[in-house]
């Protein structure tokens, strides 16, 4: 920020607010605690009855900003929405004269803001900020007609953020629907979903999973491996590779940071010579592979994509080549990731209620339903055209994100100002 940019202090915008319940007050009234305001967000994602906290707490009105001043870092600053109490952690800000309630809590919501109010906190395991270490902290604040199209241009971001952000919430509900009825109803050559075993019992018959549609079959995982050695592997151990061979580029050795449900992540941290690699040519990642992870978080499934190039598998997942002609690599990864069937039965490897891996017996024997390959086909497509959509919604919402955080910063920094005047005589 330059010189010639209309500054103030955060104390000369907005004033702290003192008042404390006083051991008397209103069980109905709304009260907001940390637990209620989430890192990085702009809305309050709950709120308790009063009466659900026994100890005092701030008072507060509509349009004063809740700041979390314990642990800054997390970054937990709102505009209150209605009347109420709140925890002492959380700091109460009240707009003064000629500044405009909701650009006060778009700075309070700043990079620059947050910064200074973590370098302020004083504590190692529970550090706090306090109003007296910030409130002279000197922030971008051009008069009231420019703050109001400032916050007018952000809520506008953050509007659109949060509709994308609860229509992906609402695809994730329906995509667990659609899995269901996918894999227990399957799809007529119409591409319509078969009616339910209650309604047509006669186009469906028993099978060690329940109901299925007739014309599928029941299978173990290990009949439909792809003829090739192994068609299933984990590895290398011990000697095999040894942590001096690793190196800082050549062939990436692919582990639980790459596979996640659904979705490769494409970011490579460890890998082997080209020589090595050939060593190791028994853990290559074919392109549909599919991949589980044997640690951190177990049973997490993805594809290999088709442009994978070289890599290699890692002692940390299970690396899975299927016959194509007999089976969707895709419709494994959806059960794998979804199906109880297969849930339950990875259970049988848990330890303690927590599964602490899969075993290479508990994986083979895991039972799949299996269509005909033209309705496997039918239902793939499908499924990639609605997570087509779903990864069109989600880098939407992560490009709104990326605007407005930075539109944000050059907004509240004066960076870039809005046309007032112009936008009046328009």
């Amino acid at each position: 920020m330059t010189s010639s940019l209309p500054l103030r202090s955060l104390g000369e915008m907005l004033s702290a607010q003192k008042t404390k319940t006083a051991g008397v007050k209103n069980p109905a009234m709304p009260y907001v605690g940390l637990e209620h305001m989430a890192s990085e967000s702009s809305d309050l994602v709950g709120w308790s009855r009063a009466g659900s906290s026994i100890s005092t707490n701030s008072v507060f009105i509509a349009e004063d900003v809740l700041f979390g001043k314990l642990r800054p870092n997390l970054r937990k600053c709102v505009l209150a929405p209605f009347v109420g109490y709140c925890s002492t952690d959380i700091l109460v800000l009240r707009s003064r004269e000629g500044v405009h309630p909701p650009f006060a809590a778009k700075v309070c919501q700043s990079d620059a803001v947050f910064r200074e109010a973590s370098a302020t906190a004083i504590g190692t395991k529970m550090p706090r900020t306090s109003w007296g270490a910030v409130e002279g902290f000197r922030v971008f604040c051009p008069g009231e007609s420019e703050q109001r199209r400032i916050a007018a241009v952000l809520d506008t971001l953050d509007d659109a953020t949060r509709e994308t952000e609860d229509l992906i919430a609402k695809l994730k509900l329906i995509k667990q629907g659609l899995l269901h009825d996918l894999l227990t109803r399957g799809v007529g050559e119409s591409g319509d979903l078969r009616p339910p075993s209650d309604e047509s019992p006669q186009l469906y018959i028993d099978s060690p999973l329940g109901k299925i549609p007739a014309g599928w079959v029941v299978a173990e995982v290990g009949s439909l491996l792809a003829d090739v050695d192994p068609a299933m592997r984990s590895g290398p151990f011990g000697s095999a590779l040894l942590k001096h061979e690793l190196v800082e580029s050549g062939i990436p050795l692919l582990g639980i940071d790459n596979v996640h449900r659904e979705r490769f992540v494409p970011e490579y941290a460890r890998f082997v010579s080209p020589t090595k690699a050939r060593e190791l040519s028994r853990y290559r990642v074919r392109p549909g592979d599919v991949m589980i992870t044997i640690m951190g978080t177990v049973g997490r499934c993805c594809l290999a994509p088709e442009d994978i190039g070289d890599a290699l598998s890692s002692k940390h997942i299970w690396t899975l080549t299927l016959d194509r002609q007999r089976y969707s690599p895709f419709l494994a990864c959806a059960q794998f990731n979804h199906a109880p069937w297969v849930l339950a039965h990875f259970s049988q490897d848990e330890q303690g209620g927590i599964m602490s891996a899969i075993r290479s017996d508990t994986l083979r024997s895991t039972l799949l339903r299996v269509p005909p390959i033209p309705e496997q086909h039918r239902m793939e497509a499908i499924l990639a055209a609605f997570d087509q959509r779903f990864r069109r919604e989600t880098d939407l919402a992560n490009k709104l994100r990326t605007l407005k955080h930075g539109l944000g910063n050059d907004l509240l920094t004066g960076i870039v100002r809005v046309p007032v005047a112009e936008e009046a005589a328009t």
